[in-house]
Order: structure tokens, then sequence, then C-alpha cells
């Protein structure tokens, strides 16, 4: 298994529990007032929400599956580490890639550049869920209970490096939705 039961319910407890409440106080987008209504009959989420859901699901798996076959040996990208070794490069990964994707929830249509550092408790949260997951790859109570192991600089850099994906190709296609308005 790529991941086990209680890393997934790590993952929704380290990437919700601090980073939701966080993004409820992020300041509005400038000129949402001007926006009109949404149409009677439109639901919740609109399938311009359901296609950036979808979107970014993939990238998020891809990314995390990448990851998990260039640490192990054979598949597409030759590794050499044990499973327990993979499964926490996927876990830390896929970690990662929610704490980038919390970056971009805060407008589906600006960048997420833009008044990056307004909220800084959005980047507490961010710092917390990292010092959380860091304590679990580290700590050898934690590690045991997750069946983790220790990741070295590099392996932190190439999960970031594949979990920042997700922020890059969204950026592109809020670009992309910007120009062709």
């Amino acid at each position: 298994l790529p991941l086990l039961a209680t890393q997934l319910l790590w993952i929704n407890l380290v990437t919700d529990g601090a980073p939701a409440p966080a993004l409820g106080v992020d300041p509005p987008d400038a000129g949402v007032m001007r926006k009109p209504p949404r149409a009677k009959g439109e639901g919740v989420i609109t399938p311009q929400m359901w296609w950036g859901i979808v979107y970014v699901g993939f990238i998020m798996a891809a990314s995390t599956l990448v990851v998990l076959d260039a640490s192990l040996p054979g598949g597409l990208i030759e590794g050499s580490g044990s499973m327990r070794y993979a499964q926490t490069m996927a876990f830390t990964t896929i970690v990662l890639a929610s704490l980038f994707n919390v970056i971009n929830a805060r407008s589906d249509e600006q960048s997420a550049f833009t008044g990056l550092f307004s909220n800084k408790w959005l980047w507490a949260s961010i710092a917390l869920s990292v010092l959380l997951q860091m304590a679990v790859v580290y700590l050898p109570f934690l590690q045991k209970a997750f069946s983790t192991v220790s990741l070295s600089l590099d392996d932190w850099m190439l999960c970031t490096l594949a979990a920042s994906s997700v922020l890059w190709l969204r950026e592109l296609s809020k670009l992309a939705r910007r120009i062709v308005r």
C-alpha cells in the first residue's frame, strides 16, 4: 500500500485541522462585491469548481506516485529505498502538496501570490502542520505509530519540489483563465 490508514487519517488532521480555520480569516478577493450573484439553479459547487478539484487531485496524486516510484527499486524511475522509506516519502509529499494547495485555495481566480503574506494565521497554521509532519518523521514513538523512517534534507527537497507542482500548475490554470476572459 502506498499509504497506511493511520497516515491517511494524519493527512486529514494536519492539512485540514489548522489551515481550514485560518483560511476562514483570509481577506476576501478584491472586487468580490462587484460580481453578480450565482444563477438561481446553479449548485454550490459549479462545473468550474469540479474541474479545479479534479485537476488539483490529479496533480497531487501524480506527484505523490512519482515520488513513491522514485523511492523504490524498479519502476519507471529507479530508486533504492525500502517500502517504509517509499511510504514515508509519499506520505510527506502528499502532506506538503496539500499545504501548497492551501495557498491556492485562497482564491479560484486571483494568483496565490496576491497578498501572499496578508494572513499571518494561514502561515502559522502551515508552519504548525510542517512541524507536526516533521515530528511524525523524526520522533521514534511517532515513527513506530505511523510506520515512518527518518528522511534526509535531499529527501525533503524532493518531496517539496514534487509537492509544489500543485501550486505552479494551478497558478498556470488561473493565469490561462484570466487571459481567456
